[in-house]
């Protein structure tokens, strides 16, 4: 049987975050906008600066589109990681493995060639 000794290391850390957590959170609430200390409570919050301007601009659609883009492509090395991790095991094994990553690659090639084409990561000025 296992004592609780070797438990110990992650009780302390399970105890250490669930503590940083409420830490925040009252610290927040203590010195935060809602506090009741502060004059401007109900004003808009901007880094700590006086508003000034508009408080609800709107962004491009380029801004979103491009973020999205950048999202697909970034998916892409999440795949190519395990894939690269088990190389030497499924040559080793002589499992094919270059001609599905070469599928995979060739599509997200094909995908970018056209976004190029349709004008999608270029800004408009």
């Amino acid at each position: 049987m296992e004592s609780i000794g070797n438990y110990l290391p992650i009780l302390i850390q399970i105890l250490l975050a669930i503590s940083m957590g409420f830490g925040i959170l009252f610290v927040s609430h203590l010195f935060g906008q809602r506090s009741q200390s502060n004059r401007f409570k109900d004003a808009p919050y901007e880094c700590g600066l006086n508003p000034a301007g508009k408080t609800q601009s709107r962004f491009s659609v380029k801004f979103y589109l491009t973020a999205m883009l950048f999202i697909l492509f970034d998916i892409e090395v999440v795949f190519m990681i395990p894939w690269v991790m088990v190389f030497r095991d499924f040559i080793a094994f002589n499992l094919p493995i270059l001609v599905p990553m070469a599928v995979f690659l060739s599509v997200l090639i094909l995908g970018l060639v056209y976004e190029l084409k349709k004008g999608a990561i270029e800004w408009e000025h």
